[in-house]
C-alpha cells in the first residue's frame, strides 16, 4: 500500500510535467559546465560574482585544509568552533554594521531555526507570499499566527500589522530569489515603526551583489540594525562558498546560541569553508569591478531583450526570470536551449506559484556580452518553435 501511494505521487507529478530530476554536471571553465559530456554555457548558477573558482578563495581553502583537515569534527558548541569561524563572524558583523553575527550550517537551517526559536504561539508573523520555503517552514514550526500577504502588497501588510500580539514580526526577502525584484524595505520599515513590529530580512541573494559596497538590499535603502532587527544571509551565492549566517543584536544572537536547535544539533561548517568565505568577503569589500561588471551585464541583457521584443521582469538584478506559465512549454524551451549548448533551468510549482512556471535566467560577473547575445538569440528561436 505504501509503495503504491508513493508511486501515485510520482505519477501525478509526471503527468503534470512537475517531476524533478537530478542532472550531473562537472565544472569546465568560467561559466561553462560539462553536461552529458557536452560543454554547456550555464545561466542557472547563483555564483553571481564568480568567486567559487577565484584563485584567492581556492588558495585560502587549501591552506585551511592542510591545517585543519576536511571536517570540523563536531557541533559548534562541542569542539567544532575554530578561530576561523570566530574571525568570519566578526568580519561579517563589521561588514554589515551589525553588533553580532552567528554562522549557521545552511540557509534553510538559519531561517527555520531563527523563527522557531525567537517566536511562539502567542506571537504573530506577517510573511511575503514569495518568501523562501524555509521561512514558511520556520513559521509553521514556531506555531505563531502567520499571515502571508500578497507579494510586496503594502496595504495588506499594514492591515496585518495593526493587529495586537505580544510580539509581531514582518518577514521578507531582500532580493527575491525567483522574481529578482527588491522588497520596498523603506516603506516596510515605516509600516513596522508605526505598528511596533519587528522586521526580519532574508537577503541571501542580495548580499555581495546589491549596493555600492555590496551590503545588499539594506544598503540600497540606508537601513541597518536599528531598522531591521534580524538579517539573514548565505555564503553559497555571491560568496561562492557554503553556509549561512544571521546578523542581529547581542541579545538575539545569545538566545540563538542557547536555544536554536539547527545550530545546537548539527556539525559546524568545515574550517576550510570558513577560510574560503573570509577570502570571498575580502574580495567583495576590496574589488568593486566584479559587481560593476555584473550590473553592466544586467543592463545589457535587458536592453537587448527589449530590442528583441522579449518579455522581461521588473528586475534590475542578476535574476532575470522569463515567466512562461505552462510547465510543459517551460520544459520544452529549456530542452531546446540545451540542444544549443545552454543550461537554463526550468522552475515549476511548487517552487513558484501555479501558472508561473519560468526559466530562471541568472547572470554572473564572468559572463560576457557574447554569452548574452548567444543566449538571447537561442532563446528567441526556441520560443518561436515551441
Amino acid at each position: 500500500m505504501f509503495d503504491a501511494t508513493l508511486q501515485q505521487r510520482l505519477d501525478a507529478r509526471n503527468n503534470n510535467f512537475l517531476l524533478r530530476s537530478q542532472q550531473q554536471i562537472e565544472p569546465n571553465e568560467g561559466m561553462f559546465i560539462n553536461l552529458d559530456g557536452k560543454k554547456t554555457l550555464s545561466f542557472s548558477s547563483n555564483n553571481y560574482l564568480g568567486l567559487s573558482q577565484h584563485p584567492a578563495v581556492i588558495k585560502a581553502c587549501q591552506n585551511a585544509l592542510r591545517k585543519y583537515g576536511v571536517g570540523s569534527g563536531s557541533a559548534y558548541l562541542v569542539c567544532g568552533y575554530t578561530d576561523l569561524h570566530k574571525l568570519l563572524e566578526d568580519k561579517l558583523a563589521e561588514f554589515l554594521n551589525y553588533p553580532r553575527v552567528l554562522l549557521v550550517s545552511s540557509g534553510y537551517m538559519a531561517n527555520t531555526g531563527i523563527i522557531s526559536t525567537l517566536f511562539s504561539s502567542q506571537d504573530e508573523i506577517y510573511a511575503d507570499k514569495q518568501c523562501h520555503a524555509s521561512i514558511i517552514d520556520g513559521c509553521l514550526m514556531s506555531r505563531a499566527t502567520t499571515k502571508r500577504y500578497p507579494h510586496c502588497n503594502l496595504a495588506t501588510l499594514e492591515k496585518h500589522c495593526q493587529r495586537s500580539a505580544p510580539n509581531k514580526l514582518i518577514i521578507t526577502e531582500g532580493l527575491f530569489g525567483m522574481d529578482g525584484d527588491v522588497a520596498p524595505l523603506d516603506k516596510i520599515h515605516r509600516i513596522a515603526t508605526k505598528n511596533n513590529t519587528l522586521i526580519m530580512v532574508d537577503d541571501a541573494h542580495g548580499i555581495g551583489v546589491l549596493g555600492q559596497r555590496g551590503r545588499g538590499a539594506l544598503e540600497l535603502y540606508n537601513l541597518g540594525q536599528k531598522e531591521v532587527a534580524i538579517l539573514v544571509g548565505t555564503l553559497g551565492k555571491a560568496f561562492g562558498s557554503y553556509g549561512a549566517f544571521v546578523a542581529g543584536s547581542a541579545l538575539i544572537i545569545d538566545n540563538l546560541i542557547q536555544q536554536m536547535r539547527p545550530y545546537l544539533y548539527t556539525t559546524a561548517l568545515p574550517p576550510m569553508v570558513a577560510a574560503a568565505s573570509l577570502a570571498s568577503l575580502k574580495i567583495i569589500q576590496e574589488d568593486e569591478s566584479r559587481r560593476k561588471n555584473l550590473h553592466a551585464l544586467i543592463r545589457y541583457y535587458r536592453k537587448c531583450a527589449h530590442q528583441l521584443g522579449m518579455k522581461t521582469s521588473n528586475s534590475n538584478t542578476p535574476i532575470q526570470p522569463l515567466v512562461l506559465g505552462c510547465p510543459q512549454k517551460t520544459l520544452e524551451i529549456s530542452r531546446q536551449l540545451g540542444l544549443k549548448g545552454l543550461y537554463v533551468k526550468a522552475i515549476r510549482p511548487p517552487t513558484v506559484p501555479q501558472s508561473s512556471s519560468r526559466l530562471r535566467i541568472t547572470l554572473c560577473a564572468e559572463h560576457t556580452r557574447s554569452h548574452i547575445d548567444f543566449l538571447l538569440e537561442s532563446l528567441s528561436h526556441a520560443i518561436k518553435i515551441s
